[in-house]
């Protein structure tokens, strides 16, 4: 059972190699990678793993004449670019971010494939967030169902829960293996479609988690929230956790509302909150059964996938 990754990247080369070896040490047989800017170094360098396939996609590398905008729609017009290049003789395909790490805990990702229905075109892993923490690596699950979540992000989160999915900052759907070979698929970040059936006979990977590292500390998480803010997973039209009549805000109106109150210093208590690993946030987390230590050694997978760099 072959499975692999199609990823949109725009980051520096040794962040790609650290995302690429992590998942060739799980047994990916192929990643595909599109770089989403002019990274020519590494460009070169990755194109000589010959598990890689790298393509430039910046200005007239593109592959149509008009460049998409929004990232959101390059990634999408390259996860179907992918699927339908047969995938590279791959039986599963997942699109994952360069921030996102697979994490199959018992069996491997080839074996909890190869055990899916036939009919399955669609195999989803959920996400955990990472924490920010000085003494272990550790990331915070959710509920799926969302009752009982939203009970739980009120009771772990006592400030901002009311309007967090989970206690969440990014995408909580997680991400999907969509199974290769259909003509008529139409697959896209967090989806897949066919015959307008959206995710056919889907599955949950419950097996795998996916460890997102959203907002590893507060100066990474700085250093990117301007554009979230206009341009990505904060942006202003994305539905709140909430109904507005219950008092729910989108996570926009409650940052911008944060920002606009309290500036900077109610943005580092809000970051204190929800994503660094205190104490307390830890045992709550623990009571509910939602905490996660899983020390994922990406440095060392690079190096042993890539080599030192000089």
């Amino acid at each position: 059972m072959k499975w692999g990754i199609v990823s949109t990247i725009k980051a520096p080369l040794e962040e790609i190699e650290r995302f690429a070896a992590h998942h060739l040490e799980l047994g990916a047989d192929r990643l595909i990678l599109y770089l989403d800017d002019d990274n020519k170094p590494a460009f070169q360098a990755l194109r000589q793993h010959p598990k890689l396939r790298v393509l430039r996609t910046h200005g007239e590398h593109w592959r149509g004449k008009n460049r998409p905008v929004k990232h959101q729609a390059r990634q999408g017009a390259n996860a179907r670019h992918a699927y339908k290049r047969k995938a590279d003789g791959l039986d599963w395909l997942a699109h994952i971010d360069v921030d996102e790490f697979l994490w199959p805990r018992e069996q491997t990702l080839a074996e909890q494939l190869a055990a899916l229905p036939k009919g399955c075109m669609a195999a989803r892993v959920r996400p955990i967030e990472a924490l920010a923490s000085q003494t272990g690596t550790y990331f915070k699950a959710m509920t799926n169902e969302r009752k009982q979540r939203q009970r739980e992000t009120d009771a772990i989160y006592p400030t901002y829960g009311h309007h967090l999915n989970g206690g969440f900052l990014s995408h909580v759907a997680g991400k999907l293996f969509a199974r290769t070979g259909s003509e008529e698929a139409d697959f896209r970040i967090h989806n897949v479609f066919l015959g307008g059936v959206q995710n056919p006979e889907q599955e949950e990977l419950l097996g795998t988690e996916l460890c997102h590292i959203h907002a590893a500390s507060y100066g990474h998480w700085m250093q990117n929230y301007r554009y979230r803010l206009s341009h990505g997973v904060y942006r202003a039209e994305l539905k709140p956790n909430r109904a507005p009549e219950l008092g729910g805000l989108t996570l926009h109106e409650l940052l911008k509302t944060i920002e606009d109150t309290d500036g900077e210093e109610g943005l580092k208590a809000f970051y204190e909150e929800v994503c660094t690993a205190t104490p307390e946030l830890l045992k709550r987390l623990d009571d509910h059964g939602l905490l996660r230590n899983y020390d994922l050694e990406l440095e060392a997978k690079r190096q042993k996938h890539f080599g030192p760099r000089t």
